[in-house]
């Protein structure tokens, strides 16, 4: 059997992960790529064989303390003969001693905990098709909203700072994003962007159900697909019984596991996780 070749993508090459992604089932975003290259140019692995790619892998490192884990497959034909460990084990040394987080399959959770993962909640996927609302009046586009108020806001919600992918995901084209103020104060703010199907929402963070369901109308009332999707960590009820009252059905469920510490976050506010590939 030829051996593996483990090696970083390019910026231009993390398409490949992306597109595997989406013969899997995860429905990506369509400008997911150039967002996701950003935080850490070595964060993607291929494991090729004879030049071909059989296996890939992320391990994003956003400082010197957290590093988030995503991507990891291995092509069918392939599995069962130690590659999908092989390039895990690159991605894991690639974060060093940070901790790492993930989302992971449900069904793999005993296998990640070998790696030293411990389960910390789940998150749920919630999708279906949405009457588009009438908006919000007090709303205005996040990118109008001094972008220092956005990231202090974001490192309440966030384990590490992600400054520069910020900035790209809200300005990157087909992205649309608004926020709400209170008191001169961030409230709510979110992103929609328009997926393989459908469309996503996320980030959505807000102090309340009303502020988030404020942003949801504004974001729902872009052009685009009335088939939404939002991934809600479990232990938000209220961020649940939006999704409830929206009409979105739970069709996916995922393990947020961590390899150190939880994180202390505000959950509360998480009505909407950015991506289960890069957290």
């Amino acid at each position: 059997m030829s051996d593996l070749q483990i090696r970083h993508l390019g910026r231009e090459e993390i398409s490949i992960a992306i597109e595997w992604a989406a013969a899997e089932g995860w429905n990506p975003g369509l400008r997911d790529a150039a967002c996701f290259a950003i935080p850490d140019a070595k964060g993607f692995f291929v494991g090729e064989i004879d030049g071909e790619p059989v296996a890939t892998v992320s391990c994003v490192n956003y400082d010197d303390r957290f590093a988030f884990l995503g991507f990891y497959i291995v092509r069918a034909g392939f599995r069962g003969r130690g590659h999908g460990l092989r390039i895990w084990n690159a991605a894991i040394a690639h974060a060093g001693s940070r901790v790492i987080g993930l989302d992971g399959v449900v069904a793999q959770q005993d296998n990640y905990r070998k790696s030293g993962f411990q389960l910390a909640y789940a998150n749920i996927r919630y999708s279906g098709a949405v009457v588009t609302p009438p908006p919000h009046a007090d709303l205005v586009a996040l990118d109008a909203i001094p972008f220092a108020l956005v990231e202090a806001d974001d490192a309440t919600v966030f384990p590490a700072p992600r400054a520069a992918f910020l900035r790209a995901w809200i300005s990157t084209p087909g992205h649309v994003g608004r926020a709400l103020m209170r008191d001169n104060k961030l409230a709510a703010w979110g992103v929609i962007r328009t997926c393989r199907t459908g469309r996503k929402i996320g980030p959505l963070v807000a102090d309340d159900r009303a502020a988030a369901d404020a942003i949801v109308q504004a974001l729902l009332a872009s052009p685009g697909s009335s088939e939404i999707v939002l991934d809600i960590p479990a232990v938000n009820r209220e961020a649940i019984a939006l999704a409830e009252s929206l009409g979105l059905k739970p069709t996916f469920e995922t393990a947020r596991m961590y390899t150190g510490p939880v994180p202390s976050l505000r959950l509360d506010r998480v009505f909407g996780v950015t991506s289960f590939e890069l957290g």
